[in-house]
């Protein structure tokens, strides 16, 4: 007998994507639809087509997850982590294929799932428990348990609209984990939450596993994934490429960075600012000019960015900078020209610009880089999140000692000393 909980066969998901065109006006639609209107229509569903790109974001996937197991679904932004567990999770319907679940599901993917609004927060965990089919009694039994471990005791009789997003994620992951649903989904909404409140729920998840329940868990924190994951799925631009254990898993996801540079900008469709001048190559490296595909905290980092002028002129009173934030979008520091290198600066109309970051600051996780570039007081280009960086945990104090779990990816690591009374 098969012990599979979770079986996914040919899975993928189409989305048809837009582009605007330009119309024609509305006096020459409809002379043109007047005159000829089988011609009009031909050419109108032309353009609609012309205008409507296919989009896979999952495309073939295929895998069977057994009762107990803990799998970490790691990949980088747009790979198809959250649309395979939407899919998981009967929110989206997939395109082809299909998925056989054998169980209760309960997900949280993202603040505020399966919470109605205007509802006060009991009567949202009685509402989250009839959807997963417990009883009214089974409920009340859970109830207690429940806001003692999401710590909002004083709001539970509060509409939940009035909740700000670390309430929501503290209520929503606490009803997720107690009900006792045969299989857990977690996104990455933790990240909302603050550290400590990250370690319980990595703590409740082992215990929601020790009871043979099943945990899929999406996360760029690798140290996370590597504490509470026996398995390991790795996505890349929609396909299944790694299925295994986690060390190996993870060495290949690190792999899927190296010799490649970071980000080719010369295309980037979302970007900002006058465009005389643009990014057009983003990337790390060592102080040899190494290209690096990971990053360990503390160690010492280049971020370079090629920029190129349409005009072949000086650049006057140039200020560049590269901002890094987290999976929120959260900004965590700013490296720029203002800050450490004041003054007036004038470029050449193309080159390379490098910023030394002696001990990379940040713990393990994946992180943004923002490129920023502006000339004569005027922004030239600004791509928000064009590149991402893996970082993975290292010595960053010196003393033997990696970030504790839960607590990665959240602030910036500083230097700090201790003056303690001794006994």
């Amino acid at each position: 007998m098969s012990d599979s909980i979770i079986t996914v066969e040919n899975l993928s998901k189409r989305y048809l994507i837009g582009h605007r065109t330009r119309g024609e006006g509305l006096r020459h639609a409809i002379e043109n639809a007047v005159r000829a209107p089988q011609q009009w229509f031909k050419q109108r569903q032309k353009k609609r087509a012309a205008a409507t790109e296919e989009f896979w974001a999952l495309k073939d996937i295929s895998f069977q997850i057994n009762r107990g197991d803990v799998v970490g679904i790691i990949g980088r932004n747009g790979a198809g982590k959250s649309t395979l567990l939407k899919i998981l999770s009967r929110i989206t319907e997939p395109t082809s294929g299909r998925i056989t679940l054998d169980g209760r599901v309960a997900s949280l993917l993202e603040v505020g799932t399966g919470f109605h609004a205007e509802l006060t927060g009991r009567e949202n965990v009685f509402l989250n428990g009839t959807i997963l089919g417990m009883s009214r009694v089974e409920i009340k039994k859970k109830f207690d348990e429940i806001v003692a471990f999401s710590e909002i005791e004083a709001f539970i009789d509060t509409p939940v609209k009035r909740y700000s997003s670390g309430m929501y994620v503290r209520l929503a992951f606490a009803v997720a984990a107690h009900l006792e649903p045969e299989i857990l989904i977690v996104d990455e909404v933790l990240a909302v939450g603050d550290a400590e409140f990250q370690k319980k729920c990595l703590g409740k998840m082992k215990t929601v596993a020790g009871h043979g329940r099943t945990v899929l868990f999406v996360s760029h924190n690798m140290t996370a994934i590597s504490n509470l994951c026996s398995k390991a799925i790795l996505l890349e631009k929609g396909r299944l490429t790694k299925l295994g254990e986690v060390p190996e898993v993870s060495k290949a996801y690190a792999a899927s960075y190296k010799g490649k540079e970071f980000a080719n900008l010369l295309e980037h469709p979302e970007r900002m600012g006058e465009g005389k001048v643009q990014f057009t190559k983003l990337w790390i490296e060592d102080k040899n000019q190494n290209t690096l595909d990971r990053v360990l905290s503390g160690q010492e980092v280049v971020i370079a960015a090629e920029y190129k002028s349409k005009e072949n002129q000086t650049l006057r009173k140039v200020r560049a900078s590269f901002g890094i934030t987290d999976s929120v979008g959260q900004i965590l520091f700013l490296a720029s020209t203002e800050l450490t290198s004041p003054g007036i600066h004038d470029f050449p109309p193309e080159g390379i610009i490098r910023c030394l970051i002696p001990r990379f600051p940040l713990s393990g996780s994946e992180y943004q880089i923002s490129p920023y570039f502006e000339v004569d007081g005027v922004m030239q280009d600004l791509i928000e999140a064009a590149a991402t960086i893996l970082v993975e945990d290292g010595d960053f104090y010196g003393s033997g000692k990696l970030y504790p779990p839960g607590w990665q990816g959240k602030g910036v690591l500083v230097d700090h000393q201790w003056t303690l009374p001794k006994a």
